[in-house]
C-alpha cells in the first residue's frame, strides 16, 4: 500500500504503517531527520521546490529525479507499506504517488487513477511538472497530464490529510 502525507504527519504515519520504504520530496538538500526515519531501511530523498518552471535560485523537478523515483519504486515489493511525503502533502507527494501508481497499476488507466486520487485526497493538486516528466518517462503521450488537468485543482488547504492510494 502506498501512503501519502504532509511532513507534519510523517512520524505518526511511519509508526502506524511500519513502512519499509520512504520517499521524501523536500526543498531542502538534506533529508528529514526524525528518529522514526532511521528505522526505515529503504529511503529516497529528492530535493526540489514545488514549482513547475525553472526559476533562479530554486530547484525545479528534473527528469533524472523522476527516473530515480521510478527506479526506487521498482525495487519495492508492494507488500510492505511505502510512505511518500512532501512539506504540505498536497503537490509534490501526490504527483509522485500518481506517477508510481501510473507505472504499476496496470488494471487502471490514467483517468481512473487521477479520479481515485481526487476521491482519496480532496486537496491534492499534483505538481504538473512531476506528472509531465512521469508521463514522458512512461511514454503515456500526455494522458497522465490530461487526467490530472481533468480533476482540476484540489480544495484549498494549508496541508493535506494523510491517505492511502492503492497502486497495485
Amino acid at each position: 500500500m502506498l501512503y501519502v502525507c504532509p511532513a507534519s504527519h510523517l512520524e505518526r504515519m511511519l509508526q502506524a504503517t511500519g513502512a519499509q520504504h520512504i520517499i521524501s520530496l523536500t526543498s531542502s538538500s538534506e533529508p528529514p531527520t526524525l528518529r522514526q526515519i532511521d528505522t526505515v531501511p529503504k529511503r529516497l530523498h529528492l530535493a526540489m521546490h514545488d514549482i513547475t518552471d525553472q526559476r533562479p535560485g530554486l530547484i525545479a523537478p528534473a527528469l533524472d529525479q523522476i527516473e530515480a523515483l521510478l527506479d526506487f519504486a521498482r525495487d519495492w515489493d508492494w507488500r510492505a507499506p511505502m510512505v511518500v511525503h512532501c512539506h504540505a502533502g498536497i503537490s509534490r507527494s501526490t504527483a509522485a504517488a500518481y506517477v508510481i501508481a501510473s507505472a504499476f497499476a496496470h488494471e487502471m488507466d490514467e483517468v481512473a487513477l487521477a479520479q481515485m486520487l481526487r476521491e482519496r485526497a480532496p486537496s491534492a493538486t499534483p505538481n504538473r511538472r512531476i506528472v509531465a516528466l512521469g508521463d514522458r518517462l512512461l511514454a503515456r503521450e500526455g494522458r497522465m497530464i490530461r487526467a490530472i488537468h481533468e480533476i482540476g485543482r484540489g480544495r484549498e488547504a494549508f496541508t493535506g490529510e494523510p491517505f492511502h492510494y492503492p497502486a497495485r
